[in-house]
């Protein structure tokens, strides 16, 4: 039988420390309750808090846990459900557009795709359920990166990765561009991820109105673009769709 990783067991300990205690525990606090030197918890500490997992108040030095941690928590409660309440929306929005629909979740530092309605024609398909999309260059990742904080955190300045002559690069341009969608509710790419494909996308939102998921159109870029926008009414039912599973989730749209 393997040993644990002594380091994972740690992190794991100060997480449940920080979950029973005070609200907020100090860097000593945290070091004599575990039986660690100074330097070894706050080496954890520090790599929890870049993970999100730990915030540090800016004021007393103290920690506590972070956002991440109910992010996690909540993608592990919701994504059974979010897929299971999506399917008749999707299969309507599908035969509507006439295009392959795609459910996605973050995962990581990218977009799992947990649900996948083919084109409805007689095409050769292949089923993309667990296969991950980039954030930066594809319509689902931009909707999740427009509404998780810890995705753009310290994103600006930061290169991204080049899949096609037109992938954004500039971290500066994709924090701009989240800003707009989310002021718009909608996403889209083309030519970005893979040269000829488009995509539209929207977010899904749970109960308390958090983005859960977000669900969207991808084609060929002629059928999804017409003229340089949009083709007309495709954003509409893709948001209309978005909408539709997030009330089946429980959230109160306005």
């Amino acid at each position: 039988m393997s040993r644990p990783i002594q380091s994972l067991t740690r992190a794991t300990t100060i997480l449940r420390l920080l979950a029973g205690g005070e609200r907020r525990l100090g860097l000593a606090d945290v070091a004599t309750s575990l039986g660690l030197a100074k330097a070894t918890a706050h080496g954890i500490l520090r790599t929890l808090r870049e993970e999100g997992l730990v915030e540090q108040d800016p004021d007393s030095g103290k920690y506590q846990l972070g956002a991440e941690l109910l992010r996690l928590g909540q993608s592990y409660l919701d994504v059974h459900e979010l897929r299971t309440r999506a399917q008749l929306w999707t299969d309507d929005l599908a035969r509507a557009s006439g295009e392959a629909v795609h459910l996605g979740v973050r995962h990581q530092h990218g977009v799992l795709i947990v649900h996948h309605v083919f084109r409805p024609d007689d095409s050769r398909q292949a089923l993309e359920v667990g296969t991950m999309q980039p954030l930066h260059a594809t319509a689902l990742g931009k909707v999740l990166l427009a509404h998780d904080p810890s995705l753009r955190r310290n994103r600006p300045g930061r290169t991204c990765e080049v899949l096609t002559p037109r992938s954004p690069t500039d971290g500066a341009d994709v924090a701009a561009e989240a800003v707009l969608i989310r002021e718009r509710g909608w996403a889209a790419s083309m030519d970005e991820a893979w040269a000829g494909t488009a995509s539209v996308a929207a977010p899904v939102r749970d109960r308390p109105g958090n983005v859960v998921g977000t669900v969207g159109v991808s084609g060929p870029v002629e059928r999804i673009w017409d003229g340089g926008t949009v083709r007309p009414g495709l954003v509409s039912a893709v948001r209309d769709t978005a909408r539709a599973i997030s009330r089946d989730l429980g959230t109160r749209l306005r």
